[in-house]
């Protein structure tokens, strides 16, 4: 029994590395390795797993495909971990599969347009978080319309949240059909909006 309890000891340890070896510290000092390291972080804090944000840090730095033993090796993180956060990446478009002559692997590339890469992952955060926001404070406000009893403040907060929203959401489809050239052009004039929809106003001391 003793041995048996070791055995599955073993295998739970074993079981939780493997989970856990998405990279958390690396101590390599170049560049590329500090880039990888930073934009796992900055994906974590975005709620993005880390290893997703890992592999498509190491795919858009990548100047050949990569298959996913490739990238299981150079980042250190479980093959079938790579092979869960591919399928992410892929669904979000940030990369995509390409055949290798003389090799029958899959083998990915990422979008490198650093633009483009802004717009999909804009598109794709919306799908999933502002879109769904929207439909259910949409349900509830049309509830809270013609409940009784509810207190007029929430019902006038609720309405001013969804109005909000749809605001932000017309504002986000416009931004995300602007062409790329104008879009870096309006970004660029930043300061250039700002006296403008300063006129008229007094400064401010």
């Amino acid at each position: 029994m003793t041995g048996g309890l070791a055995l599955l000891d073993s295998f739970v340890c074993l079981s939780i590395i493997s989970v856990m070896t998405e990279i958390t510290d690396i101590t390599d000092s170049s560049a590329k390795s500090k880039f990888i390291l930073y934009w796992g972080d900055m994906g974590s804090q975005w709620g993005v797993n880390r290893s997703v944000a890992q592999i498509h840090a190491l795919l858009f730095l990548s100047e050949a495909p990569m298959n996913a033993e490739q990238i299981s090796e150079e980042l250190g993180i479980a093959r079938s971990n790579v092979s869960n956060s591919l399928k992410e990446l892929v669904g979000w478009r940030l990369i995509r599969r390409v055949p290798v002559a003389g090799d029958r692997r899959e083998h990915f590339v990422a979008e490198v347009d650093v633009w483009e890469m802004a717009m999909l992952i804009a598109k794709g955060r919306k799908e999933r978080e502002i879109d769904p926001a929207m439909r259910a404070i949409d349900i509830c406000v049309k509830q809270a319309i013609d409940e009784p009893g509810l207190h007029p403040v929430a019902l006038s907060r609720m309405q001013e949240m969804h109005d909000f929203l749809v605001t932000a959401d017309r504002w986000s489809d416009q931004m995300l059909n602007v062409p790329k050239s104008k879009l870096s052009m309006l970004m660029k004039m930043g300061d250039k909006v700002l006296a403008l929809l300063k006129i008229g106003s007094k400064k401010t001391e």
